[in-house]
């Protein structure tokens, strides 16, 4: 299924879950319209970094929206898989196209810079608001411990 929004009237960008086993989820919605596509932390970590440098090009956008809130239906349409994101310079907007992983499902969406800007900064808040990493390999440290591949096995875990 194709799924387009070309004017969405919101975005969403969450979690569910505990840290360290969170479900990272995408919304949109366009109308009577709602999509919801399973994404990866690294996936959305990407899409941010990559809508922050297609903003340097397109130029500071205006006030920025600020409800980014999941809605509470979240059984997903599909999982993602590749994104792409590209500049529409005569719009002055930023397309994203989320593929599916498995089926024939493909997301566009369309927006502005304000909700693109909005968008990457949620996707920053949710990335950072997850485990601390550890100082001296950089992985995930969990609540139970972390077996640090740096110490080589020769220092207790870190907690």
């Amino acid at each position: 299924m194709n799924y387009v929004f070309s004017n969405p009237d919101k975005i969403m960008v969450g979690v569910r879950g505990e840290v360290g086993s969170r479900l990272f989820l995408l919304q949109a919605r366009e109308g009577r319209r709602l999509v919801i596509v399973k994404c990866e932390k690294i996936q959305l970590a990407a899409l941010a970094e990559w809508i922050s440098q297609v903003l340097l090009e397109l130029g500071r956008p205006g006030h920025l929206p600020e409800d980014f809130a999941l809605e509470p239906e979240y059984e997903s349409d599909f999982v993602a898989g590749d994104i792409a994101v590209s500049i529409d310079e005569e719009a002055q907007a930023i397309d994203v196209t989320i593929e599916s992983v498995e089926e024939d499902s493909t997301l566009n969406l369309r927006l502005s810079r304000e909700w693109a800007g909005g968008l990457a900064i949620a996707i920053v808040r949710l990335v950072e608001a997850g485990r601390p990493l550890c100082p001296l390999c950089g992985g995930p440290l969990d609540p139970k411990g972390h077996d640090c591949p740096r110490t080589n096995g020769h220092r207790a875990p870190i907690r």
